[in-house]
């Protein structure tokens, strides 16, 4: 199995579903289960989509980056 990803130890340490986050953060739920798996770098996604998802998970935007 892949490594967990921070976002989705960050995702769950809150209580939401991919499509609770998806709603709360306005990010689309297909990005969000792209950055979990593995298969999109969230380190090199737009600020404003790690700003949406950091509001949405109460954390900082530096939280869901991975380690280089």
């Amino acid at each position: 199995a892949l490594p967990e990803t921070r976002l989705k130890r960050m995702r769950e340490s809150r209580g939401l579903s991919q499509s609770e986050l998806a709603e709360e953060s306005g990010v689309p739920l297909r990005q969000i289960q792209l950055f979990e798996q593995g298969q999109r770098d969230i380190n090199k996604t737009a600020a404003v989509t790690l700003y949406k998802l950091s509001k949405a998970l109460r954390c900082r935007m530096e939280d869901l980056l991975e380690p280089l």
